[in-house]
């Protein structure tokens, strides 16, 4: 829809979970109205745009043990809809990241899976503006937080950074890969010994 779509947690509103849409002119940029996606505390937000079923794609955490869910946003002018929230980890969950990968037109969502402070992978296949999960798969046993996630469209890969705070908050990589509904790893690398902040 050439749009950007902006989410965050609300704080004027109780931290309900919001999406916005602009419209970049030259360097301007105008907004429609926001929409509420979560009527409860919604953080750790991410998005990934789903190239395709044309949706895009947010992972969060919300309610009062804080699972993850998912959703899709339909964007029509600068209006959204959005599709039912789905519970793709039913666990207090941390840290979540989305990513969308081409090679398998999956997305694909990480979070710390607060349980048993686990860093999981999971699988997500868009339909309409459904979404359905696979299993979730382990990449780290380390409390991993502060997690961010690309594709690597010249690999067909995924790369994972996070903070492993059982290695003295120091900085970890790591590549997924991603196979039907399921996604594995290879093994963790550090990429500096200093505590990472961000």
């Amino acid at each position: 829809s050439n749009k950007v779509v902006i989410v965050y947690y609300d704080a004027g509103n109780s931290d309900y979970g919001t999406a916005i849409v602009g419209t970049v002119s030259g360097t301007n940029i105008s907004f429609g109205s926001a929409t509420v996606f979560s009527s409860s505390s919604a953080f750790d937000i991410s998005a990934a745009f789903d190239s395709n079923s044309n949706k895009v794609v947010i992972g969060y955490r919300a309610g009062s043990s804080y699972p993850a869910y998912a959703t899709a946003i339909v964007v029509s002018g600068n209006s959204i809809s959005f599709g039912t929230p789905v519970v793709f980890l039913s666990q207090h969950s941390i840290g979540i990241s989305a990513s969308f990968d081409s090679n398998s037109n999956k997305v694909v969502f990480f979070c710390n899976d607060q349980s048993n402070d686990n860093g999981i992978g999971i699988v997500g296949t868009v339909s309409g503006t459904n979404i359905s999960f696979g299993s979730s798969t382990n990449f780290t046993t380390n409390n991993p937080t502060l997690m961010h996630s690309i594709f690597d469209s010249t690999n067909n890969k995924l790369v994972i950074i996070y903070r492993d705070n059982d290695n003295s908050g120091h900085g970890y990589s790591v590549v997924g890969t991603v196979s039907g509904t399921n996604v594995s790893f290879g093994t963790p690398v550090r990429y500096t010994s200093v505590a990472r902040a961000s």
